[in-house]
């Protein structure tokens, strides 16, 4: 499980946030999981205030262990996202650190980078909680801790300036790192829907049927009552098939393949209707769409980092499937979710029942310089039976837009113009 994440000088990020999943109240635990961290962590907070470059820098550090080795040629540099809006901080490098729990020992990585190159990595364990060093880079000069194989030490000899030592380490068979790589490897996430194109039914298909994921699918379709009665998989028949390939043809060495499509049977006051995926609602679209993720996320016990949990889905639907990752009867690996969202309604109570304990929510903040601020519900000290969702809207725990009503007046009569600096952003001038 991820026990913690630690980022600077990522986008908004100019300063060191971190996000820490360890639990804050026992006393909000799930019965029956003997868990190190919590399960489900939810940013809150206004537009712009960096919610999302919390998640981005995530799959930022993801990507690059994953992606490095394949992505990084010789002399390239290393694509990050610093800091826009200080010159000196442009020069500066990203930070990103992780600590795990990884089959009872708790591991720590992380790596800084700049426009060139890997400027610092490490990683240790702690195998009895006392410090072991696996490696530490810093720029093209590396250590080892007195566990670490010699063949690990030939590792370093064909890394790249500009590639993560881990990245190669995991390609060369080094055990020692493999447990860490792997993580990185299972993490998942999910962008909002307005943000990218829905899948084509086919390709989904292909997944759910390679998966055998369909019946479970369908079954949360029904629960979320979108009119769903039953779906099914059909693969394209012998002449749609030929109508296909003699009109597209395939890429040499890559034949076409046949075609599955997902159909879905809705109840209808005369009967059953079919429909296809694109004739379903942007919702019911939304739902299918992360269904196969979480239900990955869930078997195989990994993050689930989601970005605008809340988009075109109903809070009841966001409330349930925040519940699937909460309860250890549904979640026996310890999968965790991460996710951003605007909706209030998920620190209360719907139905009755608490979506998120207090450890659970976090906020982001954004101040006159452009910078985020990333604290915890806990910060505050609040009572376990408080009203979360009218205490948050009503300003209490800050984290809300500030919104001025003379310059949105004038922007909705078309009378507006660009008004004087706010107040405090001269202040930005030069500042590090």
């Amino acid at each position: 499980m991820l026990l913690s994440f630690r980022t600077t000088n990522h986008r908004s990020l100019r300063d060191e946030q971190q996000l820490l999943l360890t639990p804050s109240y026992s006393a909000d635990g799930p019965v029956g999981a003997d868990w190190e961290a919590v399960s489900v962590a939810g940013l809150f907070g206004p537009n712009a205030s960096g919610k999302s470059n919390v998640i981005d820098a995530l799959v930022y550090m993801r990507n690059l262990v994953r992606g490095s080795l394949k992505e990084s040629e010789p002399g390239t540099g290393i694509r990050r996202y610093p800091f826009a809006l200080d010159p000196v901080m442009r020069e500066e490098p990203s930070m990103y650190v992780v600590d795990l729990l990884l089959e009872g020992i708790r591991y720590t990585y992380g790596f800084s980078v700049d426009d060139a190159q890997v400027t610092e990595e490490w990683m240790y364990s702690y195998p009895q909680k006392r410090r072991r060093t696996i490696f530490h880079r810093r720029l093209d000069e590396y250590s080892y801790g007195e566990h670490s194989p010699e063949s690990m030490r030939q590792v370093q000899e064909i890394t790249e300036s500009n590639v993560l030592f881990l990245s190669v380490a995991a390609r060369s068979r080094q055990v020692l790192v493999r447990a860490v790589y792997d993580w990185f490897a299972g993490v998942l996430d999910r962008k909002p829907t307005m943000a990218r194109h829905f899948r084509s039914a086919a390709f989904t298909a292909e997944s759910l049927d390679r998966s055998g994921y369909l019946d479970r699918l369908t079954s949360l379709l029904r629960a979320a009552d979108t009119g769903i009665e039953s779906a099914e998989i059909v693969e394209e028949t012998d002449a749609e098939f030929a109508e296909r390939s003699a009109r597209t043809g395939g890429v040499e060495g890559y034949p076409l393949q046949r075609r599955k499509d997902i159909f879905f049977k809705h109840r209808g006051e005369k009967g059953t209707f079919t429909l296809g995926l694109p004739d379903q609602s942007l919702g019911t679209r939304a739902l299918y769409e992360i269904g196969l993720p979480v239900f990955r996320s869930l078997d195989r016990g990994t993050p689930l980092i989601v970005d605008e949990l809340d988009s075109s889905l109903h809070p009841y639907l966001s409330a349930q499937l925040i519940k699937l990752f909460r309860e250890p009867a549904t979640n026996p690996r310890g999968a965790q979710l991460i996710f951003s969202s605007h909706d209030a309604t998920l620190l209360g109570r719907i139905q009755g029942e608490e979506v998120l304990h207090r450890d659970h929510i976090w906020f982001t903040e954004k101040d006159e310089c452009g910078v985020t601020e990333l604290f915890s519900l806990s910060d505050f000290k609040p009572r376990r039976d408080e009203n979360r969702e009218r205490r948050y809207l009503a300003g209490r725990y800050g984290a809300v837009p500030i919104v001025n009503d003379e310059i949105f007046a004038a922007a909705l009569s078309g009378r507006g113009e660009v008004g004087d600096v706010p107040p405090g952003a001269q202040a930005c001038e030069g500042q590090h």
